[in-house]
């Protein structure tokens, strides 16, 4: 196959956005600038907290809203509702994960987000929407949390189907596993699609769970997971479940964490209130341990099992154009092997970088946001050319 034709997407989950008229301040002082400077077409993947789409409830407003993106001249074919409050407040953490699947308001929203999403799709364009990974583990106690979740993501991809007779817009749903969180291996994932098929119904309500529900594969959260993303890619295209959308992300990660001082020291850097960074190693014996989140508990009273690894990774997403953080190396050799996984599929995934960090990056490593974002969209456009020609096209 080849990479999507679209434009390459940045995620605006980056920018805060608790009003339509802050994400489309945020359209102006961001996102023509970004893409001015980086000299590349460029997509828009829109981060519409609820209380935007409460904004956007009539089809009045959502007409006028796609009027603003037209005169602008911006792309949008998905969408991240994966974060359903403030992803800008002091503390989002574990909260980012609730509503889970169980609950009727998540249902509520997404669907909200999809008939937004049809209605500024550009014409003959398909579009995805990227979803909570179900919920957090720590935070799901229901038994039955499992079908719960499934019977409502069956309702979302009927209810999807409906929306693509009615409106002529397939849009796909597209669920992104995450460390500690309800799906975040492969296998896990595997093994819950195959019980969304077991769990639907009719033979409708199969096919539409096979065309709209599929995953959104941040390549950041399978690193820190230290799976074999191209391994995990195959796996996931050998099982016909379908990667709608790819985030183009890199974590950190710190060898010689527990024998050299500058990593040690270099990485506390990365300790900061609002996001959770999920901190997994893998010991001699090939076993992955994990830690909820980077904190100086981890670094200074360091467990017996972190203590006996020298290779730990971080789900924080830094720059994607970059190897290195000074002492601290990342996944970027992950980027290249998945892309190059999804290049040979036979469709094309969206394809949306989704570094939402910038603000709470180390005062050292935090450059000014458009120089920074407009330098990953090369670097990606750039990589994107490499593979390409690798291939022989």
């Amino acid at each position: 196959m080849s990479f999507s034709g679209l434009p390459l997407s940045y995620c605006t989950n980056v920018h805060p956005g608790r009003t339509v008229t802050e994400v489309i301040a945020g359209l102006d002082r961001f996102s023509l600038p970004i893409r001015d400077a980086s000299g590349i077409p460029l997509a828009v993947g829109l981060w519409l907290a609820r209380s935007v789409m409460d904004d956007l409830a009539t089809p009045d407003s959502r007409q006028k809203f796609a009027t603003e993106l037209h005169r602008r001249s911006l792309t949008c074919y998905t969408l991240n509702a994966f974060p359903y409050g403030d992803f800008h407040s002091e503390r989002v953490k574990e909260q980012v994960y609730l509503p889970d699947w169980t609950c009727a308001d998540r249902l509520q929203y997404t669907l909200d987000c999809a008939r937004f999403l049809a209605e500024v799709l550009p014409a003959a364009v398909d579009g995805s929407i990227s979803t909570v990974p179900l919920g957090f583990k720590a935070l799901a106690k229901s038994p039955d949390f499992l079908d719960r979740s499934a019977e409502q993501l069956i309702a979302a991809a009927v209810a999807l189907r409906q929306l693509a007779e009615e409106t002529g817009k397939t849009v796909r749903l597209a669920i992104e596993p995450e460390p500690l969180c309800i799906l975040e291996t492969t296998p896990e994932t595997l093994a819950f699609f195959a019980r969304l098929r077991s769990r639907a119904k009719t033979p409708q309500d199969r096919q539409a769970v096979e065309k709209h529900l599929g995953v959104c594969y941040d390549v950041c959260h399978q690193s820190v997971e230290f799976e074999d993303v191209a391994a995990s890619i195959a796996a996931l295209t050998a099982e016909e479940i379908r990667i709608n959308k790819l985030h183009i992300s890199c974590a950190i990660e710190a060898v010689g964490i527990n024998s050299s001082a500058a990593v040690r020291e270099a990485l506390a850097n990365y300790i900061e209130p609002r996001y959770l960074h999920q901190t997994l190693a893998r010991r001699a014996d090939g076993m992955v341990i994990s830690w909820l989140d980077l904190d100086q508990t981890l670094l200074e009273q360091t467990p017996p099992d972190f203590a006996s690894t020298d290779l730990w990774r971080v789900h924080f997403h830094v720059p994607v154009d970059a190897m290195q953080l000074g002492p601290l190396g990342t996944t970027r050799p992950d980027l290249e092997r998945a892309l190059a996984a999804v290049y040979a599929l036979p469709y094309a995934p969206h394809l949306e970088v989704e570094t939402y960090t910038w603000e709470v990056l180390p005062q050292g490593g935090r450059p000014e946001v458009v120089a920074g974002f407009a330098r990953e969209l090369m670097a990606t456009r750039k990589l994107l050319d490499q593979i390409a020609q690798r291939s022989g096209v």
